[in-house]
């Protein structure tokens, strides 16, 4: 009884096979012309990214780095950048005030008051052309809210985003 059972596979395996595989074939030429053409395309490596190289002293991270302002007082660390629906950075989020980060509140400077002169490594810090009395005054930064962002006298321009 086993015998007959595989058999009968056996045959029905053999017998549907070719009609299958005829019926996808003849479908596939049939149903579609540009089907090999995709296939083509799809099998076709894609291009190598483009690579730059920057020198070590020529860029470095930002994130975490210690803010002074003009007058050598600390500011802060940044601990955000904030960048419009282009990609262009706009502003840095500074956690400004505190001690061991009780009582310190984030608050978001215009990109364009900061300066990265004296970057070369991680203890040298980041100016801020503002004082501490403008940034302690500053309104705090909070996410899903209005961001309001102090910046240096007269070069800051108002984001639109009622594009």
């Amino acid at each position: 009884m086993r015998i007959g059972i595989l058999i009968l596979f056996l045959i029905a395996g053999l017998a549907g096979s070719p009609a299958v595989s005829a019926a996808e074939d003849s479908g596939a030429t049939q149903g579609s012309r540009t089907a090999p053409q995709d296939a083509v395309k799809a099998k076709e490596p894609a291009p190598p990214p483009s690579v730059t190289v920057i020198g070590a002293k020529d860029a470095h991270g930002i994130l975490g780095r210690e803010v002074r302002s003009a007058a050598n007082e600390d500011m802060g660390r940044i601990v955000d950048a904030i960048v419009d629906r282009e990609g262009n950075v706009r502003a840095a989020v500074i956690d400004f005030g505190g001690f061991l980060g009780v009582g310190s509140r984030k608050i978001v400077v215009d990109w364009g008051a900061l300066r990265f002169g004296g970057v070369a490594n991680k203890r040298d810090s980041i100016t801020l052309e503002l004082t501490k009395a403008q940034v302690a005054a500053a309104p705090e930064y909070k996410e899903d809210a209005p961001v309001i962002v102090l910046g240096a006298a007269g070069r800051l321009q108002p984001w639109d985003f009622d594009h």
